[in-house]
C-alpha cells in the first residue's frame, strides 16, 4: 500500500484482511523499491500520485489506484502514467478491490531475479561475464544485449543464425509486454532466451522498449542478465538507469589495471550513481593489480576473479559460448554470481 491518508488506510487494511493477505505500508525510498518490485499487488492511494512518488520507478502489472470519490482529469493521466490496472472508487468498487486482493493471493507474482553487467571500460569482457552467467543459470535465462553498438550478443553465442525477433524488430515495445509471447519470439541456444542487438546497422536501443523488455522477461519469473553499454561520456539512459535501480546484483567487470580500477572508482562515487551498490569481477591481468588493490581503489567489494586465459579470443572467433566447459574459470565465475544472486534473495 502506497499511502498517507489514514483513513483510506484503514479501509485497505481492513480489505486486504479480508482477503486473507498481508499488507505493508511502503511510502518512499527503497522501502517503496522492494515492496513495489516483489509485491503481488500494489494499492496507490489517490494522494500519492500527486505526490509522484511512483514517477521514478518502473512499470509493472498489478497496480490499483484506488481513491474515495472520482478523479479529476489530472487524476487519471497520473494513473496511466504509472500503468495503473483500474482506478477503484470506494465504497462503491469494494466488491471488485476485495475480489482482486484475493486473486493476488491465489497468484503472487514471482518475478525473475534481475542481473546487471557492465564493465569499466571498453573491452573489459563485461559481455563475456553476462553471457557465461546466463548460460550457467538452472532452469534456463534470459540474456538482454543493451549494446546496440557491440556488434550483437548472437555472434559471441555462436547463435547468430538461430530465427527469432532482435532490437530492430523490438525497438517499438512500450509498457507491459505479455512475457510468454516474447520468449516464444526470441533466439535461443543453451536454454537461454537472446534479445540481441542487430547487425545491419547500429540504430539506439528506446529506453522504453528496454523496460518493457526487461520487465516482460522478468514476468516469467526466469532470472534475466542484461550487458550493458560501454560507459559513455553522457552517462547512462534513463532505460539503463532504470535496469540498475531495480537490478538485485550490478555486476562491474575491471581489468587489473590502475586506469581501469581509477574509471571504475569514477563510476561509482560519481553523484547519484547507479552503480554505487555494485560487485565487482577483477579481470586478472599478466603485472596488473592484485583484486585487493582493485578493491581498494574503487572502493567496492570483489566477488569473483576471472584469471587471464590466453585461449579466450580464440574459442569466441569458434563460436564457443563463454563458460561452456563446465571446469573453465569463467564457469566458476558465472556459480559464484548466481550464488551471490541466491544469497541476496535471503537476505
Amino acid at each position: 500500500m502506497v499511502s498517507t491518508d489514514e483513513d483510506l488506510l484503514d479501509e485497505l487494511l481492513r480489505l486486504v484482511a479480508a482477503a486473507g493477505a498481508e499488507a505493508e505500508l511502503a511510502t518512499g525510498g527503497p522501502a517503496l523499491r522492494r515492496a513495489h518490485r516483489e509485491a503481488a499487488l500494489v494499492l496507490v492511494g489517490a494522494e500519492a500520485l500527486a505526490a509522484g512518488v511512483l514517477r521514478a520507478l518502473p512499470r509493472r502489472p498489478g497496480v490499483v489506484v484506488v481513491a474515495t470519490a472520482e478523479l479529476p482529469a489530472e487524476g487519471w493521466a497520473a494513473a496511466v502514467e504509472v500503468g495503473a490496472e483500474r482506478v477503484a472508487v470506494l465504497p462503491a468498487d469494494e466488491g471488485w478491490l476485495l475480489s482482486r486482493c484475493a486473486a493476488a493471493v491465489r497468484a503472487p507474482a514471482e518475478r525473475g531475479r534481475l542481473v546487471a553487467v557492465g564493465g569499466a571500460c571498453g573491452g573489459a569482457g563485461a559481455s563475456t561475464v553476462a553471457a557465461a552467467v546466463a548460460l550457467a543459470a538452472p532452469g534456463g535465462a534470459v540474456l538482454v544485449d543493451a549494446d546496440a553498438w557491440g556488434g550483437g550478443l548472437d555472434l559471441l553465442l555462436g547463435a547468430e543464425l538461430a530465427e527469432g525477433l532482435r532490437w530492430p524488430e523490438l525497438a517499438g515495445l512500450r509498457g507491459e509486454v505479455a512475457g510468454d509471447a516474447l520468449l516464444a519470439a526470441l533466439p535461443g541456444i543453451g536454454g537461454v532466451h537472446l534479445v540481441s542487438a542487430g547487425r545491419a546497422g547500429a540504430t539506439p536501443i528506446p529506453d522504453a522498449a528496454l523496460t518493457a523488455v526487461v520487465g516482460a522477461s522478468r514476468g516469467t519469473g526466469l532470472p534475466v542478465v542484461v550487458d550493458l553499454p560501454r560507459p559513455g561520456c553522457g552517462g547512462p539512459g534513463r532505460g539503463v538507469q532504470e535496469v540498475l535501480a531495480d537490478a538485485d546484483l550490478a555486476v562491474l567487470v575491471v581489468p587489473a589495471r590502475l586506469r581501469a580500477a581509477t574509471a571504475a572508482r569514477q563510476l561509482v562515487e560519481a553523484e547519484g550513481s547507479p552503480w554505487s551498490a555494485a560487485r565487482l569481477v577483477v579481470r586478472t591481468l599478466p603485472g596488473g593489480l592484485l583484486p585487493g588493490d582493485v578493491a581498494e581503489v574503487v572502493g567496492r567489494p570483489v566477488v569473483a576473479e576471472l584469471p587471464h586465459d590466453r585461449g579466450a579470443v580464440a574459442r569466441a572467433e569458434r563460436g564457443q559460448p563463454p563458460g561452456a566447459q563446465s571446469r573453465s574459470p569463467l564457469a566458476a565465475v558465472a556459480r559464484r554470481l548466481l550464488a551471490e544472486l541466491a544469497e541476496g534473495a535471503g537476505r
